[in-house]
């Protein structure tokens, strides 16, 4: 399911980046708990669900302001990093895209 890959994919890059800016893994860190609780919830109510286009290109833009910002922080450090960490995820990622 596509919904489910968008969660491992985005999972792992909040878990990179709080692990890497502040030495904690997701469960140690209230703001990572509270971003990566959001994003599965915004991804559980997304009204395309599995012809959901990546939020980046998406008409419908269900974050709000600060958590949008947020995440394009995490995504703009991780994206890249992620790629040593788990390539072939990153891969897929970006054939899909």
């Amino acid at each position: 399911m596509k919904i489910e890959k968008e969660r491992r994919i985005v999972g792992e890059m909040i878990a990179l980046y709080y692990k890497n800016n502040y030495h904690q893994t997701i469960d140690d860190n209230e703001e990572a708990k509270e971003l990566i609780n959001y994003v599965n919830h915004r991804l559980s109510v997304c009204p395309f669900k599995d012809k959901k286009k990546f939020c980046s290109h998406c008409s419908v833009h269900c974050y709000e302001e600060s958590k949008r910002e947020l995440i394009k922080k995490v995504m703009r450090y991780s994206g890249p990093r992620l790629l040593f960490t788990h390539p072939l995820l990153v891969i897929k990622h970006v054939i899909e895209k």
